[in-house]
């Protein structure tokens, strides 16, 4: 046969195939990959052969795997691999969905004629298609024609070969429907030529040499295998996991089962190893991948879910590597950060023997001295740790922005922020930063970017390059933070967790997946044995208790008093109002962000909000407050009226806010107000005769106000007689057998002082229960003989059990603390769940706080069927106490402060509007809310996708051979909502990929069988929570729903409504994307508006699909 060239356009190589290939015939190919849609496109002729050989030109179908420094090699051999499905370029054809029927023929004609090997290693062979006609047959002529064949005269086109002839066609590089020309592709052209047969004899000779050889292996049964996966009724875990694998692989390359035990063997020999659930040991791996990828992770799990064992055993790892750690916490904190660390009793991995080093925030702030933990502060080594832990790390949110300047030519001063950051993250050893908080987002992106630059270091283009991002990580938050600036101000009711899903762009969701950790409590429940674990606790309905301020009919109502506090204008506060401006450069020389007029009115609205809240607290907080600042007005006017007579005012008894801030020790926002250096005022440089008139009015306010609640003592106190009811009923009546034990929070140590005076004579002499006071500054006490006033010891007797009391504290056996009055200072970091009831004696103005108090009882593993929150209100309209605390809240926006405590309410960006603030407090009255749920928050544990990624690992381990799943599988599963889930992944590669896909090029569609899309691509993370929830753990295919779906699709011969829902899904993402480029257009920042289009349908192959019935 005379060569010829095909170029499967003018001349198409399926055709000339057609036309010799006959009964008998022999074929052996050499390529890179096989699909069985060339098959589908040659199958009379192929049916007809002797036999079929293929051999793989590079490795395909091998049993073993190539080692991880290889996988640059691996990825295209799984290419390979997943082509007998369909290649990339066959993207019509399977999206036909008629594989079943295509694929199960294939893999029958293959068991019958033909035979598949792999070369182990690269090969040397010609990819060549090569045609052996049987002895007397001529391709395209009869025997007749082809006696004479030899004698006729040259033809147009030539003679074909007679029997015996060898027919090659080179180069092939693939037996796929694209190279034969039957399928075409706009990313493929190649010219195919025709050999004459001394050159298809040589390409022969070289195939059969190497089809005998011993450099390679029978893959036939695997390629079967992985055919029947096509046809054959698969799991829908399977699909699931296909998905995921497609989606993620490529996190298997940093996070795999052979690298922890490496380095890390001590780890899992260790003590906090054994303690930690399988939830938290998924979080250890992720976080340790990230630290050595990134240098930084956020641990982000709510409330609730043990951050700190997880933060423990990520500490083992590193002592175990030599390394240096340091624990950084919150002062509140420090002893659950000692205990972990000191050979003590009570410590449960004592045997650990972990050496980190512990500081707090605030030693942060100091340049001498001794922390509270016995370190000389002068002498520190900070730029020798490799790791830093910070406990609560949304403390420094703020970043540099609260920095404060030198007045009067003194040095601009480093904050927290900038000395952690300069000092010992930036300076000496590199050093990795793990950070640990259940809201590292408060009110805006830049709360994350700023604790996450504490990784990169300044060194934005370097991690942004390491990501794979197209943009600067800063350009990223910048973004960001402008998509969730306009949803802030949507409507409440359009304020949802989606439409900020929607807003943010892929490589947002790119940052947050590597270098986050964050699952919520429903992800635990959900996605992990629950058996392995332990249940939840039951959360019972709260209990919303309102009562008035007094049990006598009195004019002291909430709403009456706080119209008083509201006309306070608290002129004691702010001295420099009344400097005279000739005189203000004196006070305040005004360089760096606030200055000392700025810095007095953050008190002076401290003070205002201060007030609103002892209020709420307790009558008995709210006199002592109103007669400490009343003391101080007093004061303050006497050395005045001394001034004006023409005695002697000493230096600093005009000292500003030295005295009469009535701040509580355990009420972090506030104690932030109280560091730097305070003016010292000389009345002769002020405006005194108004500064004393509004003092004036002022006290005569505040003693108005203290003659009015002066009948409130504690017989009279209607909210202590509630709360008296409480802990009664709950005595009489357990809600589990047995527990009486209730823990009662306040913001004030004031009020925990009241109650735990007043609450004795019930508690200790009526009922019989021991009970203790924790406070912070103020310290703590109990009732219980033999039990000190150790917050350690009160904690244990209160928790015994989850707390090991017996085995840590044997001498404490048996003394039980039933009642427990507590501030702010266990809110977090506790373990209490022995414990069933929680009442919260006054509502903290951070939702995030309530939700956090809660979590002390509401844990993981708890033995209590049911637990119950008691909420005590202000017995006020809910519109007018809305309002009253907005009213106050606006007042205090106006000026930026340098704070960086737990409660940022002074953020300018925080939202205030009426309608939020509805929605968050009437959800708390009626649900126990997670943090996550806070009506109008946000959690990025709803926005990241490490869930799945670390469901990846786990399955991977266990079932490798995942990666080998062909393109297009299905599965059929049961669920409520009919339809089909397609995976989708988009091979324009032209697309934008910052269309707000966070995982594209993927894209996941949920559609309806009536044709309506139930979630779009745009919610990828909805559609793989349903997959999760449909197929984990079905490892079975469920055969009667097979049998039905068989029977209306008559084995996958007739998809026509599949294929309309796959037309359906296809077209909603077209219409979103171009509904999302118009709304690009007309917003600031980047558009993709007429860029890189989706044309339709052959713009997507299809990766696998979920049949939900």
């Amino acid at each position: 046969m005379q060569p010829d060239f095909f170029d499967n356009r003018a001349k198409v190589l399926k055709d000339d195939l057609v036309a010799n290939i006959h009964e008998g015939d022999r074929l052996s190919v050499a390529a890179s990959v096989f699909s069985m849609y060339a098959y589908r496109e040659l199958r009379e002729q192929l049916e007809g052969l002797e036999s079929f050989r293929f051999i793989y030109t590079s490795p395909a179908f091998l049993s073993e795997r190539n080692a991880k420094e290889q996988r640059e090699f691996y990825i295209p051999r799984l290419d390979r691999e997943r082509g007998v499905g369909g290649t990339e370029l066959e993207v019509r054809l399977r999206n036909e969905l008629t594989q079943k029927s295509v694929a199960e023929e294939c893999a029958n004609w293959i068991r019958r004629k033909a035979t598949f090997k792999s070369f182990r290693g690269q090969a040397g062979l010609p990819a060549a298609l090569t045609l052996e006609q049987a002895p007397g047959e001529v391709a395209g002529a009869s025997a007749g024609e082809c006696a004479g064949a030899a004698s006729s005269a040259a033809t147009s086109p030539p003679a074909p070969a007679c029997g015996g002839d060898a027919v090659s066609y080179i180069p092939f590089s693939g037996f796929t429907a694209v190279e034969l020309g039957s399928a075409r592709s706009a990313n493929s052209y190649s010219v195919i030529c025709r050999q004459d047969s001394s050159s298809s004899g040589v390409l022969l000779d070289a195939f059969n040499k190497a089809w005998n050889s011993d450099d390679l292996d029978d893959v036939t049964d695997a390629v079967v295998d992985s055919i029947a996966q096509m046809y054959r009724e698969n799991p829908p875990e399977l699909v699931y996991y296909a998905a995921l694998y497609r989606i993620f692989h490529e996190f298997l390359d940093d996070v795999t089962a052979d690298e922890l035990p490496k380095e890390g063997a001590r780890l899992r020999d260790s003590k906090i190893w054994s303690l930690l659930y399988d939830f938290q040991r998924d979080a250890v791996m992720a976080i340790i991948n990230k630290l050595q990828t990134y240098k930084g992770c956020i641990l982000a799990d709510s409330v609730g879910l043990g951050k700190t064992f997880t933060a423990l055993a990520v500490v083992k790892y590193y002592e175990s590597l030599n390394r240096n750690v340091l624990a950084l916490c919150p002062k509140k904190l420090g002893d659950n950060w000692l205990t972990y660390r000191n050979n003590q009793t009570n410590n449960p991995i004592a045997v650990d023997r972990l050496r980190y080093d512990v500081l707090y925030h605030t030693d942060l702030s100091r340049v001498r001295g001794t922390s509270a933990t016995g370190m000389n502060l002068e002498t520190v080594n900070w730029g020798a740790y490799d790791l830093v832990v910070i406990d609560e790390s949304h403390n420094f949110r703020n970043g540099a922005d609260s920095s404060r300047g030198g007045a009067n030519g003194e040095e601009r001063a480093e904050n927290r922020y900038e000395r952690l950051l300069n000092r010992v993250v930036k300076d000496g050893v590199p050093t990795k930063v793990l950070m640990l908080s259940a809201t590292p987002v408060n009110n805006r992106f830049r709360d994350l970017r700023n604790q996450l630059a504490l990784a990169y270091q300044g060194e934005s283009d370097e991690w942004s390059e390491r990501m794979g991002l197209d943009s600067n990580v800063e350009e990223v938050f910048r973004r960001a933070q402008t998509a969730f600036t306009k949803w802030s101000q949507l409507a409440a009711e359009q304020r949802t967790t989606e439409a900020l899903a929607r807003a943010l762009d892929f490589e947002f969701f790119r940052v947050l997946d590597q270098v986050t950790v964050a699952r919520s409590r429903s992800h635990i429940q959900r996605y992990y044995d629950a058996a392995a674990i332990g249940p939840f606790p039951r959360r019972n309905k709260p209990v919303s208790l309102r009562p008035d301020l007094s049990t006598e009919p009195t004019d002291a109502t909430y709403d009456a008093i706080a119209e008083q506090l509201n006309s306070l204008s608290l002129a004691i506060y702010t001295p420099m109002d009344y400097v005279l401006a000739s005189k203000k450069a004196k006070y305040d020389g005004g360089a760096g962000n606030v200055s000392v007029a700025g810095r007095e009115k953050g008190v002076q609205r401290l003070m205002a909000a201060n007030l609103l809240k002892r209020l709420e607290s307790s009558v008995a907080s709210f006199r002592l407050t109103l007669e400490r600042v009343l003391a101080h007005m007093n004061h303050t006017l006497g050395v005045i009226d001394r001034f004006h007579a023409g005695g002697h005012v000493a230096e600093g008894e005009l000292l500003a806010d030295a005295n009469g801030i009535d701040y509580d020790a355990d009420d972090e926002e506030a104690s932030e107000f109280m560091v730097g250096k305070k003016a010292r005022y000389d009345l002769r440089d002020m405006d005194r005769i108004s500064w004393q008139r509004d003092i004036m009015t002022d006290a005569e306010i505040v003693e108005g106000l203290l003659e009015l609640i002066a009948g409130i003592d504690p017989a009279h106190d209607a909210k202590l007689t509630a709360l008296e009811q409480v802990i009664e009923q709950k005595a009489a009546h357990p809600i589990n057998a047995g527990n009486r034990k209730v823990i009662v929070f306040t913001a004030f140590a004031d009020t925990a002082h009241y109650l735990y005076e007043q609450l004795r004579p019930l508690v200790v002499d009526k009922l019989g229960l021991g009970m203790a006071e924790v406070t912070g500054a103020a310290g703590s006490k109990t009732t219980v003989p033999g039990v000190r006033g150790d917050l350690s010891e009160i904690l244990t007797c209160f928790s015994p059990i989850s707390k090991e009391r017996d085995q840590v504290y044997p001498h404490l056996a048996g003394k039980d603390i039933d009642v427990l009055i507590a501030t702010d200072c266990i809110s977090e970091g506790q373990n209490l769940q022995d414990c069933d009831t929680l009442v919260n004696f006054d509502i903290h103005w951070n939702p995030v706080r309530v939700v956090q108090r809660f979590g002390r009882v509401d844990r993981i593993g708890s033995k209590n069927d049911c637990i119950q929150l008691v909420n005590f209100w202000p017995n006020v309209e809910l519109d007018k106490y809305i309002q009253l605390k907005e009213r106050v809240e606006s007042r205090m926006r106006a000026t930026v402060m340098a704070s960086t405590g737990d409660d940022d309410y002074l953020n300018e960006d925080e939202k205030g509007d009426l309608e939020y603030r509805r929605a968050q407090l009437e959800q708390m009255q009626s649900e126990v809310v997670d943090l996550e749920d806070v009506s109008g928050g946000v959690s990025i544990t709803d926005l990241g996708l490490n869930d799945f990624r670390m469901d990846l690992v786990a399955y991977h381990e266990a079932h490798p051979d995942i990666e080998r799943a062909p393109a297009g599988i299905a599965a059929v599963v049961a669920g409520e909502v009919p339809g089909i889930i397609f995976v989708l992944r988009n091979v324009n590669q032209q697309l934008d990929a910052a269309a707000q896909n966070p995982v594209h090029p993927f894209y996941l569609v949920y559609v309806r069988d009536d044709g309506e899309v139930l979630y779009g691509y745009l919610s990828p993370k909805d559609t793989l929570d349903a997959m999760r929830r449909l197929c984990r753990g079905k490892s079975q295919p469920d055969a009667e729903l097979c049998r039905a779906y068989n029977r209306a699709t008559r084995d996958g011969r007739d998809m026509r409504h599949a294929s309309e829902l796959l037309d359906a899904a296809v077209l909603s993402i077209v219409d979103e994307k171009r509904e999302a480029d118009l709304d690009s257009f007309f917003s600031a920042g980047t558009t993709s508006f007429l860029e890189n289009d989706v044309a339709g349908l052959d713009d997507f192959e299809l990766v696998c699909f979920l049949v939900v019935r």
